[in-house]
């Protein structure tokens, strides 16, 4: 039996069996026999952007592990390349090992391994953690009622005060409780305004309101402690759990409970638990504090939400 090609042709040179075109197979490679293709080449990779020809790729990378977590999320919205390099683990295992290094390198890696896939970047944005570049903010108020003279009835005056909390990666935190906004606080709430022996009198009794204590974070839960000095010294305990507007935000923090107690071996002496001025945390990041709504005063500020 012929092959098929020799029936067709066959069938072909025969004008007696008037074949029709359809009965003959078509193959549509035989045509490109004999016929000289040009490979393709491909262009070459070339940027457009400036800076991303300017500024060579080790560089780059030598910028990005100098910069803040939050300036990372930022770049990766910048470009394509940004984007893939942010994503290289070095930078987000650096950040997580500063973040919760009261834990310690050899927990972290086991946290790491088994419950985030070994993905540092995936444990930055769902592990709980505070947040250290900037200060928690708790505003509160309270209606307080003045003396009436020659009046028939008393004035009512609206209060407003604030919690300044500000918490460092060693475990230590920074406490002030006061009536001042945000960003006249913000100054005071660092280690060298601590140090009463170097600066001006009146910034020396802004820091002798700034308060020092130590802090444990288990899960979202926060434990907070510090000690008020005084001719009888009075210990002040805070329990906070974080939450966030958004993934790995970590932008507030509620007020579970809040008791103070004096530093007695006494145990006739109870705690107080505070039931007043429990307003969640708010963060504020530096970089807002002078354009932060918390500095609005009263007059302008009817109400605050802090979500």
């Amino acid at each position: 039996m012929g092959r098929p090609d020799d029936v067709a042709f066959g069938l072909e040179a025969d004008p007696l069996l008037g074949l029709r075109p359809w009965l003959v197979t078509q193959r549509p490679w035989l045509d490109l026999y004999g016929v000289h293709v040009k490979p393709v080449v491909s262009k070459p990779n070339y940027d457009p952007a400036l800076i991303h020809r300017c500024l060579p790729d080790e560089l780059l990378f030598e910028i990005f592990v100098r910069i803040t977590p939050h300036s990372l999320g930022r770049g990766a919205c910048v470009c394509r390349k940004w984007r893939y390099t942010i994503r290289n683990p070095v930078f987000w295992r650096t950040a997580c090992l500063k973040a919760w290094q009261a834990s310690g390198p050899i927990e972290n890696y086991k946290i790491v391994q088994s419950k985030y896939e070994w993905s540092w970047r995936k444990m930055w944005l769902l592990r709980p953690r505070v947040r250290t570049d900037g200060i928690y903010v708790s505003r509160n108020t309270y209606i307080h009622v003045g003396v009436a003279e020659w009046k028939i009835t008393n004035p009512v005056h609206l209060v407003c005060y604030f919690r300044y909390m500000r918490f460092f990666p060693s475990g230590r935190f920074f406490y002030k409780n006061s009536s001042q906004i945000v960003k006249d606080v913000a100054k005071s709430m660092t280690f060298h305004a601590s140090k009463a022996d170097s600066i001006p009198s009146r910034k020396r009794e802004e820091a002798d309101s700034v308060f020092s204590g130590h802090y444990t974070l288990l899960q979202d839960e926060v434990d907070a402690a510090f000690l008020y000095p005084g001719l009888h010294p009075t210990v002040l305990r805070l329990q906070l759990r974080l939450r966030g507007t958004m993934v790995g935000a970590n932008n507030r923090m509620d007020i579970i409970s809040l008791v103070t107690s004096k530093e007695t071996h006494n145990p006739d002496v109870p705690a107080v638990s505070h039931r007043r001025g429990l307003n969640p945390f708010v963060f504020v990041p530096f970089e807002e504090v002078e354009t932060s709504v918390l500095n609005l005063p009263v007059d302008k500020m009817d109400y605050y939400l802090p979500g």
